[in-house]
C-alpha cells in the first residue's frame, strides 16, 4: 500500500520517510514515530493499517542523522544498537523532521501523531513543541524527562503496568501532573505490547489500546 520517498528538513538534512496513502476518502493526516528499530516492517504495516482507515500516514526515518536506512529486528543485540543509535540523535534535529513530516502531509488539519517506545516520547515532545491536532503516545520512557512541558493538543498515553523500563510511579506522576491527558496503563501488558512481531506483545491489549487510539483519533477529525 504504501511507498518511500525523500524529504528535506530546514536545515538542509534529506530523510527517507515511508507513505502510506489511504485508497477511499482522507479522514486526516498521521505523523507515525519508530520504535528504536527504524522504519521496519512493523513501522510501515502501522502506516498501512492506519492508511485504510483513511489516513494519510507518514513515518519519518529519524535515525537517518545518524545512519541512513536503519531497519532493525528485535533480537537483543539490535536493543543496544537501536538505544545507541536514539543516544546520538538532537531533540532540536528530531523536531525538525517531525515538523517536515507533519508539514508535508497537512491537510485542512495539521496532522495528528503517534509514537511508539522511542517514538512515543517524540510523540510527547512534539504536542508540546509543534502544533498539532492531536498526539498518542505508546510506552514512551522518556516522557517522564519532559514533564514539565505541557502538550499544546489532545493527548492519548498508553502504558503497560508490567513495562520493566517504566515505573508505573512515573505514570502516576505524569497523570498527576498533566490531568488535561488521557493515560492508561493495562494490568498485563510490559514494553512493547503492541507489536505483534515482539515476544512481548499482548493481544488483548494492544487491540483495546487501538480501538482507544482509532475513538480519539476519530473525534479530533470530524
Amino acid at each position: 500500500m504504501g511507498s518511500t520517498r525523500t524529504l528535506k528538513a530546514n536545515d538542509g538534512h534529506e530523510f527517507g520517510v515511508y507513505e502510506a496513502i489511504p485508497e477511499g476518502a482522507r479522514r486526516g493526516s498521521l505523523v507515525v514515530i519508530q520504535e528504536i528499530f527504524g522504519v521496519n516492517a512493523h513501522i510501515r504495516d502501522v502506516c498501512d493499517r492506519f492508511a485504510a482507515d483513511g489516513y494519510l500516514s507518514i513515518a519519518p526515518a529519524l535515525f537517518d542523522r545518524v545512519e541512513p536506512g536503519v531497519e532493525l529486528d528485535y533480537v537483543p543485540e539490535n536493543i543496544e544498537r537501536g538505544r545507541n543509535l536514539m543516544g546520538q540523535l538532537s531533540w532540536r534535529d528530531t523536531m525538525m523532521d517531525v515538523e517536515a513530516a507533519a508539514s508535508d502531509v497537512a491537510g485542512d488539519k495539521r496532522p495528528g501523531i503517534v509514537g511508539y517506545c522511542f517514538g512515543g516520547t517524540v510523540s510527547w515532545v512534539s504536542a508540546c513543541r509543534l502544533e498539532l491536532t492531536c498526539a498518542v503516545g505508546y510506552y514512551g520512557g522518556g516522557i517522564i524527562d519532559f514533564v514539565a512541558e505541557t502538550p499544546k493538543c489532545p493527548t492519548m498515553l498508553h502504558f503497560g503496568e508490567k513495562d520493566e523500563t517504566i515505573p508505573m510511579s512515573d505514570v502516576k506522576e505524569i497523570s498527576g501532573k498533566h490531568p488535561e491527558v488521557t493515560v492508561h496503563a493495562y494490568a498485563e501488558a510490559g514494553h512493547g505490547f503492541n507489536c505483534d512481531r515482539r515476544g512481548s506483545y499482548h493481544e488483548t491489549d494492544a487491540k483495546l489500546a487501538l480501538e482507544r487510539t482509532k475513538a480519539f483519533l476519530f473525534e479530533r477529525f470530524l
